[in-house]
């Protein structure tokens, strides 16, 4: 299940592109007296006239849960992930925000009328409004090269473990941060979450998870400035530092390949 055939492969790198064109577009609208809402309403319009079907819209973790209500997860300043975009969420100038957003793809009918299930890619970022202190800016660029790093050690033949032990050892490295433990990244492609956890941080039990040409998954780090600890507000979705610290996370759709990882997600503004 968690191998994916080429011609699957195909489709996730066609939808993965898509979906970072369409978040570089949703970034650069992302400034002061914009409010939540407006960008998401945006980037459900952008997915559906790319022939896709937001991932999130909807989504349940488990069935007693009630349903994420929107297309993107808006996060600002001390709220990490999960965040619901609305009407009276403004961005203010010094703040930083988090877009994380998926996209089933393609979306298309049966002769039966039944709809076919596409593919799923996920990514996010974190954009800076206006001025930020320098610590801020750091944590945004450690945070964004903590992906980076997560991508290089996504080869095969090497361990999930791999992928958290390299990405932890490089944030160490960089200060004194706190690596979010309670959120991971996940293998994607048939569904928007699927074995295995991918953590950004080192898992011995993940020492057996090898990674074979084919495996789909979403590598995410999530960096605080103070404690990793989180908790969940009142609408049962937004995820925030308890200590109310900043953080940042970026994340995108990797393909494990023999010639090394397949980012299906990069942005425009990536390749230059």
């Amino acid at each position: 299940m968690y191998t994916k055939k080429p011609q699957e492969i195909e489709l996730i790198i066609e939808g993965g592109k898509l979906m970072g064109e369409i978040l570089e577009k949703l970034a650069g609208l992302i400034k002061p007296g914009v409010s939540a809402w407006e960008i998401d309403v945006l980037a459900e319009q952008l997915i559906l006239e790319a022939g896709g079907k937001p991932a999130f819209k909807g989504y349940r973790t488990r069935k007693t849960d009630p349903p994420f209500p929107s297309t993107v997860c808006f996060s600002i300043n001390q709220e990490l992930v999960h965040g619901i975009p609305r009407q009276d969420k403004i961005v203010k100038d010094g703040d930083i925000v988090s877009l994380d957003i998926g996209m089933e793809y393609p979306v298309f009918k049966t002769t039966a009328g039944k709809a076919d299930k596409g593919y799923f890619t996920d990514t996010a970022l974190t954009v800076a409004v206006g001025k930020i202190p320098q610590e801020v800016e750091k944590l945004m660029a450690v945070t964004r090269e903590a992906l980076e790093v997560g991508i290089r050690a996504a080869q095969v033949g090497k361990t999930v473990a791999d992928i958290g032990r390299a990405i932890q050892t490089y944030v160490e490295s960089e200060g004194k941060y706190g690596i979010v433990r309670d959120l991971v990244g996940h293998g994607v492609g048939h569904a928007v979450h699927e074995a295995p956890r991918v953590p950004n941080y080192y898992d011995k039990d993940l020492e057996n998870w090898i990674l074979q040409p084919g495996v789909v998954i979403a590598i995410e780090p999530m960096i605080a400035l103070g404690s990793e600890r989180v908790d969940i507000a009142r609408d049962g979705w937004t995820i925030f530092t308890r200590d109310k610290s900043l953080n940042a996370h970026f994340e995108h759709t990797i393909i494990i390949a023999k010639d090394g990882p397949i980012v299906a997600t990069r942005r425009p503004n990536e390749f230059l």
